[in-house]
């Protein structure tokens, strides 16, 4: 593996950009410096053109793209969808499950035990995201409502017995069987999220409290202030406000959050509990029309058309066609919030909700080296993925 040394580059860090030069080997960042000594040193020299160096972006929440969803059931689906995501600058992918079948559930994870993790030239796979099937009626969104349950023990125990790489799981807090569902994830170590819930506040807090980090995709399928005969409750959104350390994932494509929701999210949360996703299906990287959302046998017919998927009845948003530039693009024209913040969005950040921060997420010495350069408007020139180069040409 040969060397490579990062120069006349802008390199992203956490605490602002700075005009350092960055050398990886082996796989690893290991210096970031004003100037590094070229002289005892075998190494592939790249000139940044005055560019961006950053993080490769990490993706906790995609269906698919590219024309295949990880629904699909077979392991060429999964490697196109996720190799569609690195062409935009995500290096590292949790891919994620809709709604559907028991059977349909089980036959994705035991399939799921068979990928590559790290497969030439495609992102790194971190581990699965279940979304669902533990989701309220009311705030179903595109889900399904026909494979909507309560957590079943029966079904999730063989579910969790079938795999060891469920990274994440998104379920809503208040249905019947919730609490102890939440405890098993959390002593397997697996994240917990909060999603197409109608929870109250308080039935949030009490998740957070026992392990809960992260709600999905904010302000989708989820409550907010109820009134019960006389009484005002408030709902998830308030929670996602209310606790501090509490993870929100934000779908900046400009069609699920308008801009004044993206200001008041940044501004309540700031930069340090807010996630960016793309909570791709997939249709993302494509053309406008008719696509599948979930399996191409089960799944659901959606419409592709200004920017975002839709219900065909145009009802509810079905998922969204954005890849990670678009929302780094997005957040930050909307919000005013400086580069180096938007770009922790995507990086470091999800990369602290999954517990690897120690190696992804940054640039630093002892990190992977997944990065991106990219210029003014955000528009992915290289990636370099675990050390070397891709080659989007093979």
């Amino acid at each position: 593996m040969k060397s490579l040394l990062f120069t006349n580059v802008k390199v992203i860090m956490l605490t602002g950009i700075h005009d350092y030069e960055v050398l990886v080997e082996d796989g690893k960042i290991t210096r970031v410096e004003n100037r590094i000594d070229r002289s005892n040193l075998d190494i592939e020299i790249i000139d940044g053109g005055g560019n961006y160096l950053a993080p490769g972006f990490i993706e906790l929440h995609s269906h698919g793209a590219g024309g295949y969803d990880f629904m699909d059931g077979n392991h060429d689906a999964t490697y196109k969808a996720i190799r569609a995501h690195l062409r935009y600058g995500t290096t590292s992918i949790c891919p994620t499950s809709i709604t559907s079948t028991k059977e349909s559930l089980l036959k994705l994870v035991k399939d799921f035990n068979e990928l590559e993790l790290s497969r030439e030239g495609h992102p790194n796979i971190l581990g699965l995201h279940l979304e669902g099937p533990y989701f309220a009626y009311n705030q179903r969104g595109a889900q399904d409502p026909k494979y909507l349950r309560n957590p079943d023990p029966a079904e999730y125990l063989e579910v969790l017995e079938s795999t060891d790489r469920i990274i994440r799981w998104s379920f809503a807090a208040e249905l019947e069987g919730s609490k102890e569902f939440l405890s098993i994830l959390r002593d397997k170590g697996i994240v917990t999220s909060v999603a197409h819930s109608d929870a109250t506040t308080q039935e949030v807090i009490d998740a957070y409290e026992n392990g809960v980090s992260i709600l999905t995709h904010f302000y989708s399928g989820m409550s907010t202030v109820t009134r019960r005969n006389a009484y005002r409750f408030g709902g998830v959104i308030e929670a996602g406000y209310l606790i501090d350390d509490l993870y929100v994932e934000v779908i900046a494509d400009g069609k699920h959050l308008p801009k004044e929701l993206l200001q008041l999210i940044y501004k309540i949360k700031g930069a340090d509990r807010i996630c960016l996703i793309t909570d791709s299906m997939r249709a993302a990287g494509m053309p406008d029309g008719k696509y599948i959302l979930g399996n191409l046998e089960t799944g659901n017919e959606v419409i592709v058309e200004d920017g975002v998927a839709k219900l065909l009845d145009r009802s509810a948003f079905a998922g969204s066609v954005a890849t990670a530039d678009r929302l780094i693009r997005t957040f930050r024209e909307f919000t005013g919030a400086p580069l180096y913040e938007v770009i922790k969005l995507m990086t470091f950040n999800p990369a602290k909700v999954l517990g690897i921060s120690d190696r992804k997420g940054s640039i630093a010495a002892g990190k992977d080296a997944d990065l991106i350069l990219f210029n003014e408007n955000i528009e992915i020139e290289k990636v370099i993925l675990r050390g070397e180069t891709v080659n989007f040409d093979q």
